[in-house]
């Protein structure tokens, strides 16, 4: 489907905006607000999310495989997007608006509404990203499509994360608790309606391209064919080392500049860094049709590591400092997150030439549960061990805290960061052998020996 119209691209790419509530919001936001106004004791909070990252760990493959498997008239990957965004959208209301409880029975709230949050979104997201790949093979146009879901979806979380001050603004709420739980309720009010009306629009808007198979079908999640796609092994580990590193920060950075800058502005620094990573995605999908996917991905992790290392040093009354190094590592944000997908639905065509199918809901799946494992890490562990440590809401910290707090913050996502490009240098597919890749699959389809342009010589 080489040569997809506008419109077309952007009702694929629309639902990302809207999915973006479940980023920020639940990772950033909704451990501080469950924590310091509905009462979770912060070491909870931490478990309860690690948990729900284990048990996507069963279900993303899970619903990857039956998304692969999946025979309707309307495709296979269209009826969950459909299907599952209202309960997801029931879900997020429901998480938003907790009742007055206690601490044990809010723990459970949180515990059973965030795992059904998750189940539903895993539901979604992984047959929606398992579309983008299928659309069109053109090794440059995946990347602004993809690029484009990429982007809505960090302007969606640029969105959600100014939500709450434009939502106190609007409706003059206050700080206190009341005021934090109005805002969670209007944010699940504009969202969930808007969740259900553009995965609908994807829907109608996107067909499906006819299922190929030059193999048999397989019917479970087959890790050992899915090894052998070296190059998708690189570009996982790399982007999971990079993910645990990225993530940090998102959990930690409303903790960070409150209680080691000092400051208030952490919604400003947020959205700097998000609206700088959206301002200059488009050059950056440009400069990757210059000089690769892999070149340009490796310049941005380099810039925004770079950049966000000196943060460590910061300090009380260093915000505006840390206002430059946010800007200056957003400069690179936007090459960290939408050149990766572009790669993985190459290594998706490489894995059809290894083993005959279109198995993007198995890639999706695995791809999804190193995403939301990293971004467990950050709350799983970050926030247990600021506990520990003796963290208390709305108090000056320990220096313990703060040490703590810089480190994690800082230190160790430029160390995971440091370690993903180097991990990066070996992927191997660029344009030229992206070609061989679609030739082979051609001639596999037609029944003859497609070769493996990766396959070492013996």
């Amino acid at each position: 489907m080489s040569g997809v119209g506008a419109m077309q691209r952007l009702a694929y790419a629309a639902p990302a905006f809207a999915l973006a509530i479940v980023g920020i919001p639940v990772y950033v936001f909704l451990p501080k607000f469950y924590t310091d106004v509905v009462g979770v004791e912060i070491g909870v909070v931490g478990v309860l999310l690690l948990g729900v990252r284990i048990f996507d760990a069963v279900t993303d493959p899970l619903v990857g495989v039956i998304s692969d498997g999946t025979h309707t008239r309307f495709g296979r990957r269209r009826p969950f997007i459909l299907g599952a965004s209202v309960p997801l959208a029931i879900s997020i209301w429901v998480l938003f608006s907790p009742p007055e409880l206690g601490p044990g029975a809010a723990a459970l709230w949180l515990g059973v509404w965030t795992f059904a949050l998750f189940l539903c979104w895993t539901l979604i997201v992984v047959p929606y990203e398992s579309l983008g790949p299928e659309i069109t093979f053109d090794y440059h146009e995946r990347t602004s499509l993809l690029g484009l879901r990429d982007g809505m979806l960090v302007a969606g979380t640029l969105a959600a994360s100014a939500s709450p001050a434009l939502i106190g603004w609007a409706f003059g709420l206050g700080d206190g608790p009341e005021g934090e739980r109005a805002r969670f309720f209007w944010m699940a009010a504009l969202y969930t309606p808007l969740l259900v009306l553009l995965c609908a629009w994807c829907v109608i808007s996107v067909p499906e391209r006819p299922r190929s198979r030059s193999g048999p079908e397989p019917k479970r999640l087959d890790l050992r064919t899915i090894a052998r796609n070296r190059p998708f092994v690189i570009l996982l580990v790399s982007y999971t080392v990079s993910a645990i590193g990225s993530n940090l920060p998102a959990t930690l950075i409303l903790f960070y500049v409150q209680y080691v800058l000092r400051s208030d502005l952490a919604g400003l620094f947020l959205v700097l860094y998000l609206g700088t990573g959206i301002l200059f995605l488009p050059a950056w999908i440009a400069l990757s049709k210059r000089i690769g996917k892999k070149s340009a991905w490796i310049s941005g992790m380099a810039l925004n590591t770079g950049s966000f290392a000196c943060v460590f040093f910061l300090g009380a009354g260093d915000a505006s400092v840390y206002g430059v190094l946010v800007f200056l590592s957003g400069l690179g944000f936007g090459a960290t997150v939408a050149i990766p997908s572009s790669m993985e639905a190459d290594v998706i065509d490489y894995d059809e030439l290894l083993s005959g199918q279109r198995r993007e809901g198995r890639y999706l799946g695995i791809w999804s549960i190193a995403r939301k494992l990293a971004a467990a890490l950050g709350v799983g562990l970050a926030l247990p061990i600021l506990g520990a440590l003796g963290y208390r809401p709305g108090v000056e910290q320990t220096p313990q805290v703060e040490l703590a707090l810089r480190t994690m913050y800082a230190l160790v996502p430029s160390l995971c960061n440091g370690l993903a490009l180097v991990i990066a240098l070996y992927y191997p597919i660029d344009q030229g052998v992206h070609t061989r890749i679609l030739e082979g699959i051609a001639l596999r389809r037609e029944g003859l020996e497609g070769t493996d342009p990766l396959a070492q010589p013996t």
